[in-house]
This record gives C-alpha cells, sequence and structure tokens, in this order.
C-alpha cells in the first residue's frame, strides 16, 4: 500500500471513529443489521478498564493528573484479515465491539464503502442534528448584556 493510500485509510478511519464514538451501541448494530456482515472474530473480547485523564491549567501551563475515566475496548479481526480496535469511555463492552467491527470494516476493500453509507454516513447526519438542536436550544437562553455609556464627561 503506497503512502497516500494509508493516509486516507487513516483518515476515513479517523473520522469513522469520531462519529462512532459519539452514538449509541443500539443505533450502530441497528445499521450494521443491513449489511451482510462477513465471517469475524473477536480477537480481544470486549474489556473494561481504567485510563489516566491528564490536564493543563490554562490550556498551556504544566500537566496534572486529572482523574481516572472507565474505558471499555475491543478488537476484531475479519475472515479477509482486516483487525479493527473499538474503544468507548464507559463500560460498554458491545459498543467498543461494534466499534472494533465498523474500523475493520472501513478497511475492508469489499465493505468500506457500504459501511460509510449505510453506517457512518447516516449516523453522522444524526449526530450533527443532535448538535445543532443542542446549539439551538442554548442560543435560546442566551443572555446579551451591555453597558450603557452615561453622559458624563
Amino acid at each position: 500500500m503506497d503512502s497516500v493510500t494509508q493516509h486516507n485509510t487513516q483518515a476515513q478511519r479517523q473520522a469513522a471513529m469520531a462519529v462512532l464514538a459519539h452514538a449509541e451501541a443500539g443505533e450502530i448494530a441497528a445499521r450494521l443489521r443491513t449489511i451482510a456482515l462477513p465471517g469475524h472474530q473477536d480477537l480481544r473480547a470486549p474489556e473494561n478498564g481504567l485510563v489516566m485523564l491528564r490536564g493543563r491549567v490554562g490550556g498551556d501551563g504544566a500537566p496534572f493528573n486529572l482523574g481516572e475515566a472507565t474505558v471499555s475496548r475491543a478488537a476484531v479481526r475479519l475472515a479477509s484479515g482486516e483487525v479493527g480496535f473499538g474503544y468507548t469511555l464507559g463500560r460498554d463492552g458491545e459498543k467498543a465491539r461494534l466499534i472494533a467491527l465498523c474500523d475493520a470494516l472501513v478497511q475492508s476493500h469489499d465493505f468500506s464503502a457500504a459501511v460509510e453509507r449505510d453506517v457512518i454516513a447516516p449516523l453522522r447526519e444524526q449526530l450533527m442534528v443532535r448538535r445543532s438542536r443542542a446549539a439551538e436550544e442554548t442560543a435560546a437562553t442566551k443572555v446579551d448584556f451591555y453597558t450603557m455609556v452615561r453622559g458624563e464627561g
């Protein structure tokens, strides 16, 4: 695989993961049911763990440990050899497995277009609608403060 193709695949995987991370497991599973899935096996069964969250004061100060967050991870291999990895915040192992399956499918020449069309694109649209609705609700509560200029010299 040449470097341009590898970069495009990596960018496509990153874009897919950004959408899948914000979707519900049931939404992902429902979308995947529309695709005739290839044979696949779990390389790493879904498991839960902790990651350390780090922060910075003011965005550019010295890093500090903020606390821990629970994450779930899984790995899936398709019968054709593609390996997908899935991580998600929380204890939803099934969601991590579904994300890993989608990651593997995105890398597959036979399934990448179908996954983008039938799973990723509709979920991306749902995510954009939810974010737009939340922004509208927030904007409706906006209060504009202004300072009245007094006529004193």
